[in-house]
C-alpha cells in the first residue's frame, strides 16, 4: 500500500559532562507518527460504512486546510489505534484518497497530502449568519470604556532599522554564551525547570535581581520584595488591578509611555496628564489638577519619550506629594542601566524613605524583548498582598527562561553585557549627533546622556505625522511626539532610536530625514 507503518523511534544514549540522558536521533526524528487526527469521530450506528466515514472525515480535514500540502499522515496502525478501527478500514479509506489524488504514497517515507492542493484547494464557503449570530458579545463597562482610550502600540518594532525605538542592540547580544547556558539547563534537573515553578518567580533569579539592584542601582531590598512578571507590561497591569478602583486619579507624564497608560486605563482609572519639562514631571501642576491622586507613574532615569532626567528637587517633591495623598508611585526604570556621561542619578526608589515607590524593571532592554521577562520591587507593606495574588492566580514566566537569566547574572555575564552596551550605545549616539548635523534648521536634535533614544524638536509649522509617513515610505522609522501624549502639547517633534541601528544605518537614515519634503519650509 505504500503506507509507512514504522513507529519505533531510535533512541541513542548521549553522555554529557555533568549528566546523561536519552535523546532522539536525527533518523528517529524523521520517523514521526504524523499528524494528530483525534477530531475524527466514527458513528457505529450509522448506515455509512466505517471506511466511508473515515474517508469523508479525512477528506474534509484536507479540504478545510486542517492538513496542509506536504503534511504527513499517521501510519495505518497508528491511525487505526487512535480512532479505534481496524487497520484494513484505514487502508481502504486512504487508498480511496490516493486514487482521488488528495494523498500521495511515498515508498519508505509514508503518506502525504498532495502538493497539488497547495494552489488548487477550493475556497471555504462561509454560511450566512443570522443577526443573533452576528451580535457582538457583551463586554464589561470598564473594558468598553478603556478600549476607547487606549494608546495604540502597533508601532512596536519587529525589525532593526533606523530609527526604531525600544529595541536594544540585538546584533551585539552574546548568543553563543546564552546557548551554552540554555543547553545546560535543558540537560539539568527536569523537575526544577519543567514544572509549574514558583508563583512569585524562580528563587535564584529573585536573589540575583535583588543583588543587582543593591550593588548597581543603590536600592536596598530583599529577594522577598521581588516578583518576577511576564514583562513590565504585566507588572503594570497587576499593580493597577491590586491598587486602583474605577475612577481613581492617576498622575501620568504627558507625553509619556503608552504601555503602562493602557494598563491603568483598563482598570478604570482616570489619567491626569501632568506636563514634563527639563526637570521631569511638574509636581505643582499635578497637585493643581488632582491633589487626591491614588497613583503616579514616572520614568525618572530617562523620561519616555523626551529623555530628560528627573531632578532631585522634583523627586523629593513627588515623594512628599505621594506621602500627603497616601498614594503609590510606580517608577519605570526601563533603560536606566545605560548611562554614558558621568554617574547617573540614582533611582527614585533609592531615596524612598516612606515606602511609597513600586520599582518596575524589564529585561527587554538589557537583554532582548522576546524574553517577556520583567520584575517589580514592592514596598514591605505590599509584599503580603502580592504574595497572595501571585500564589492564587498568577503564573510566573517559564522557569527555564528564569533559570537561564539567573545563571547569566550570577556568572557575571549580565554585568559584562551592560558595560559593553553602555559603550556601544554611547558610540552610536555620537554617530547620531554627528550625522544629525546634516539636518535642516527646521529640526533640532536634542542631547541625551543615557538610554538609546532621543528626541528631535520641529518648528511649529512642520507636521510631525507627515514626517513619520514620508520617512516610513523610504524605510526609516520615526515616532511622532504626539503619539505619546494624553493631551495635546505645543511642542512638535519626533522620537529617534539609535540602539539597534548600525552606524551605517544611522548615516543612511539621517540622509533620508535631511531630504524629506515635509522638513523644507521652502
Amino acid at each position: 500500500m505504500g503506507i509507512d507503518d514504522t513507529e519505533n523511534w531510535t533512541i541513542n544514549k548521549v553522555h554529557y559532562d555533568d549528566c546523561s540522558g536519552p535523546i532522539y536521533s536525527k533518523d528517529a526524528m524523521k520517523k514521526t507518527a504524523g499528524a494528530l487526527l483525534s477530531s475524527i469521530r466514527i458513528e457505529r450506528g450509522s448506515d455509512k460504512k466505517i471506511s466511508v466515514q473515515l474517508y469523508m472525515a479525512i477528506r474534509e480535514i484536507i479540504l478545510s486546510d486542517g492538513l496542509g500540502a506536504g503534511d504527513r499522515l499517521p501510519a495505518s496502525r497508528t491511525l487505526a489505534r487512535e480512532i479505534g478501527v481496524s487497520r484494513t478500514t484505514v487502508i481502504d479509506a486512504i487508498d480511496r484518497l490516493i486514487a482521488e489524488g488528495m494523498l500521495v504514497s511515498k515508498v519508505g517515507a509514508g503518506t502525504f497530502v498532495s502538493e497539488i492542493l497547495e494552489h488548487q484547494r477550493p475556497a471555504i464557503v462561509q454560511t450566512a449568519q443570522t443577526e443573533a449570530e452576528r451580535a457582538k458579545p457583551r463586554l464589561s463597562h470598564t473594558i468598553t470604556h478603556a478600549s476607547e482610550s487606549y494608546a495604540q502600540r502597533s508601532w512596536l518594532p519587529h525589525e532593526t532599522r533606523a530609527f526604531v525605538t525600544a529595541l536594544p542592540a540585538l546584533d551585539a547580544f552574546p548568543k553563543t554564551h546564552w546557548a551554552r547556558i540554555s543547553a545546560r539547563h535543558l540537560r539539568g534537573d527536569t523537575d526544577e525547570i519543567m514544572g509549574y515553578g514558583e508563583p512569585q518567580g524562580y528563587h535564584r533569579l529573585r536573589h540575583a535581581i535583588a543583588g543587582h539592584l543593591n550593588a548597581v542601582r543603590g536600592i536596598k531590598c530583599r529577594p522577598e520584595q521581588i516578583f518576577v512578571t511576564g514583562g513590565a507590561q504585566q507588572a503594570f497591569s497587576l499593580i493597577g488591578r491590586v491598587l486602583l478602583n474605577a475612577g481613581d486619579r492617576v498622575w501620568y507624564e504627558n507625553p509619556g509611555a503608552a504601555g503602562a497608560r493602557n494598563a491603568f486605563v483598563a482598570c478604570g482609572a482616570v489619567l491626569t496628564p501632568v506636563p514634563v519639562d527639563q526637570d521631569g514631571m511638574n509636581i505643582a501642576c499635578g497637585l493643581r489638577q488632582a491633589p487626591h491622586f491614588r497613583l503616579a507613574f514616572v520614568t525618572p532615569s530617562h523620561q519616555q519619550p523626551l529623555g530628560h532626567v528627573m531632578s532631585l528637587t522634583r523627586r523629593l517633591e513627588l515623594l512628599e506629594a505621594a506621602n500627603q495623598a497616601q498614594a503609590i508611585i510606580v517608577e519605570d526604570d526601563y533603560d536606566g542601566e545605560f548611562h554614558f556621561d558621568g554617574r547617573p542619578q540614582p533611582p527614585l526608589k533609592s531615596i524612598d524613605t516612606q515606602d511609597r515607590v513600586i520599582y518596575v524593571g524589564t529585561f527587554s532592554k538589557t537583554l532582548f524583548p522576546s524574553l517577556r521577562l520583567g520584575f517589580m520591587l514592592v514596598p514591605d507593606s505590599l509584599v503580603g498582598v502580592f504574595d497572595n495574588v501571585f500564589a492564587s492566580w498568577i503564573s510566573s514566566p517559564p522557569t527555564s527562561t528564569q533559570a537561564i537569566v539567573a545563571d547569566f547574572m550570577e556568572e557575571g555575564q549580565f554585568a559584562t553585557h551592560i558595560r559593553m552596551m553602555r559603550r556601544l550605545y554611547h558610540a552610536r549616539y555620537k554617530v547620531l549627533m554627528e550625522a544629525g548635523e546634516m539636518l535642516p534648521d527646521t529640526i533640532r536634535l536634542q542631547e541625551t546622556n543615557s538610554g538609546f533614544h532621543t528626541t528631535a524638536y520641529l518648528d511649529s509649522t512642520i507636521d510631525e505625522t507627515e514626517i513619520a509617513a514620508q520617512a516610513d515610505a523610504q524605510g526609516v522609522t520615526v515616532a511622532p511626539l504626539g503619539r505619546y501624549c494624553l493631551s495635546p502639547i505645543a511642542q512638535k517633534g519626533i522620537v529617534l532610536g539609535f540602539g539597534s541601528a548600525s552606524p551605517e544605518d544611522i548615516w543612511a537614515g539621517m540622509t533620508v530625514l535631511s531630504n524629506l519634503p515635509a522638513l523644507d519650509r521652502g
